[in-house]
């Protein structure tokens, strides 16, 4: 029987697509799943208004938005994006003013309790998880751009931080890296994680390497059978490995550490074959405590709408904020 009561409605919009779907008790609903391209319209509330008039869906209970940029006061920019989504301009689609803006890594944290295992592979493997639910988990985005959010759990719910992971400093570990940190500083002002191991960040890596422009799809079609191609997977993996390690002493997710996005599911194979797990467990006085955690990749496309659904359903007693 179809639901008495009027769905949710969840996003999920990246800096190239919007994800969008339907949610009933934080359940996606089945066959609502729609994807959109970015730069095909003017904005997200045009995207929003297709998807409900391809649904023939008037009323929503409420809506809850992962954006791939910072979110405060009910206002999110996006990062590699020319939008500014606000909550206030969105009040009416769907006949709803219940708005909720979440950064797109908060939205995966919220999905991870919710994972089926098929859509989880060990890239690191790390000791028996902890009998608890209470560990720290990290999610680490790497697709348009590069992210982490770190997912904590106090008195029987998620809560998920915010943060701008992509644009902290570079490592810079031996002449190579320190080389490559020099080249990015001069052309954007600091070297930052996301100028690396985002998509258009590989692509300028095998540049800075090589000489050579490509995309990084063509790039990564190349890296098991092109030498200079697998000299620059070899050097992202060393370097994620370095960026994953550094994070997880931050933060302790003993958890797991949860790798998503389209080029970290991409990349994945040559991570794992070309050093990110030796990087990672470099770190001096501290590599024996990195044997703590363990490194998994999310191959869900649709776990950012899954988190979505359920921060909804974990907020259904209480308003909903404006942010999160």
């Amino acid at each position: 029987m179809p639901p008495t009561q009027a769905p949710h409605l969840v996003a999920d919009i990246g800096g190239t697509n919007t994800r969008v779907a339907l949610s009933d008790g934080g359940v996606l609903r089945q066959g609502s799943i729609r994807r959109y391209a970015n730069q095909a319209h003017r904005s997200l509330a045009e995207i929003l208004q297709k998807f409900l008039t391809e649904m023939a869906t008037d009323d929503c209970a409420g809506l809850c938005l992962a954006v791939a940029g910072p979110v405060q006061g009910g206002v999110a920019q996006m990062t590699n994006l020319d939008w500014r989504i606000s909550a206030t301009e969105l009040d009416g689609i769907g006949n709803t003013t219940r708005i909720t803006l979440l950064n797109d890594l908060q939205a995966q944290g919220h999905a991870l309790a919710s994972l089926d295992a098929r859509h989880l592979h060990a890239l690191i493997s790390g000791p028996p998880a902890p009998a608890t639910a209470t560990a720290t988990k990290l999610v680490v985005g790497a697709g348009t751009g590069f992210n982490a959010a770190a997912v904590h759990h106090l008195e029987g719910r998620s809560f998920v931080t915010a943060s701008e992971s992509g644009h902290i400093h570079l490592p810079q570990h031996g002449e190579t890296e320190q080389a490559l940190a020099s080249h990015l500083a001069q052309q954007h002002g600091i070297a930052s994680v996301e100028e690396v191991l985002s998509g258009r960040g590989l692509a300028a890596l095998h540049h800075w390497r090589c000489g050579e422009q490509i995309a990084p799809g063509a790039l990564i079609d190349r890296m098991a059978a092109d030498d200079q191609a697998r000299q620059t997977a070899a050097l992202y993996a060393q370097i994620m490995g370095r960026v994953l390690a550094s994070l997880a002493l931050i933060h302790l997710p003993y958890g797991g550490i949860y790798l998503i996005g389209g080029v970290a599911r991409a990349m994945a194979p040559h991570l794992t074959a070309l050093g990110m797990a030796e990087s990672f467990a470099e770190m001096g006085r501290m590599s024996a405590e990195m044997a703590a955690f363990s490194v998994h990749l999310v191959t869900d496309d649709y776990a950012a709408l899954t988190g979505c659904a359920a921060y909804l359903e974990a907020q259904r007693d209480a308003p909903p904020p404006l942010s999160a």
